[in-house]
């Protein structure tokens, strides 16, 4: 257990060892939430580590050939 001090604009520094711990390193992202009388903070996924999972990522090529799919049935096939 560390102790820590809430700074005047209500922040506090968390220690290298649960940053380490967590593998937080500078511009990491946590969520903070209650838990009874507790506040828990736990790491959230950094948006680049989430590629592909959706699937395979599709060429641009064949981003480009839908979106001319698209705009030519919008537009009734004249395109």
């Amino acid at each position: 257990m560390s102790t820590v001090v809430i700074s005047s604009k209500g922040q506090i520094t968390l220690p290298a060892r649960f940053r380490r711990e967590l593998g937080l390193s500078v511009h990491s992202r946590v969520s903070i939430e209650t838990e009874g009388n507790a506040i828990v903070i736990r790491p959230t996924a950094d948006f680049f580590e989430l590629e592909g999972f959706l699937g395979r990522a599709r060429s641009p090529e064949d981003e480009k050939e839908g979106a001319r799919r698209v705009a030519g049935a919008r537009s009734g096939g004249r395109s």
